[in-house]
């Protein structure tokens, strides 16, 4: 089977000097999670030879939200840019932080004065721009936010402007809006990648106008959990629908996320290619 990035390459692509690659994580859960990213991050950068990094740290606290102590360890560790979704207040000192740390996103389609931001652009070192912008789904989700597909098209209009290179994470549940999504941002941004569900799809491609997309990344947690919680509280909410606490599971974690490999002069996207690494360094 020849990937998608061996295909391009065949095609006659650009030279990997002329390339742009864009690495993504999916949702950090816990301090399992944490830890395996702050120690992954530097390899896979250089393994991949990446230029820009992106990481959802929504789970990052104990499973629930964010904290600008871990914001601030994620981005020491090489996150240019970290996206959030429906836990993103669930750790109130984050609401201050917001306002004084760009870098940190919240989904952008929340009604206007919600503290932070859903999107910004910078400039890497190689002297391009890149664009992101946080982007949460309603269908089955807890809060019914505004339309994300008025919201979107209107930030992305604007933002194309400043740059062609646009990553879009989009938080969401259901599998049908993502792939909506998907094809609505095909051949206007650089890629749609979804968050939410910890689980990885094998649906990563390029679109036929040059977005690259895939349905979930993923996520970054312990193998041995629902989706990052701990085993035995979940199954006896399932058996019993009486309340659980759910602490983050332990053991081997699995580091999920995509990555994006682009041309900068055009923001199209050349491949996209799950990435997938074991870290046992947390017991």
């Amino acid at each position: 089977m020849i990937s998608e990035a061996a295909a391009a390459t065949e095609s006659g692509s650009p030279t990997a000097s002329d390339h742009f690659r864009i690495l993504f994580l999916g949702d950090v859960v816990g301090e399992p999670g944490r830890k395996a990213v702050t120690a992954l991050l530097p390899v896979l950068k250089q393994e991949l030879a990446v230029d820009f990094i992106i990481v959802n740290g929504e789970n990052s606290a104990g499973g629930r939200g964010i904290t600008p102590k871990i914001a601030i360890g994620l981005m020491r560790a090489g996150a240019a840019v970290i996206t959030t979704g429906d836990h993103i207040w669930d750790q109130k000192e984050i609401v201050p932080f917001l306002a004084e740390e760009p870098r940190v996103l919240r989904p952008l389609n929340y009604p206007e004065g919600a503290p932070g931001q859903g999107s910004l652009v910078l400039e890497t070192k190689k002297g391009c721009k890149v664009g992101v912008i946080n982007l949460q789904g309603r269908v089955f989700m807890r809060d019914q936010l505004e339309n994300p597909f008025t919201v979107i098209t209107r930030e992305v209009e604007r933002m194309r402007l400043d740059t062609s290179i646009i990553f879009v994470d989009f938080h969401a549940e259901a599998t049908s809006e993502k792939v909506a999504m998907g094809w609505h941002l095909d051949g206007k941004v650089t890629a749609v990648i979804g968050t939410h569900t910890h689980v990885p799809t094998a649906d990563e491609r390029v679109l036929p106008r040059g977005t690259a997309y895939q349905s979930d990344a993923g996520m970054c947690g312990p193998l041995e959990s629902v989706i990052g919680s701990q085993i035995e509280p979940v199954l006896e909410k399932f058996h019993t629908q009486l309340p659980a606490r759910y602490g983050v599971g332990r053991g081997t974690v699995r580091v999920n996320g995509v990555l994006v490999t682009l041309d900068p002069a055009t923001g199209r996207a050349l491949a996209i290619e799950r990435v997938a690494r074991m870290w046992e360094g947390h017991n």
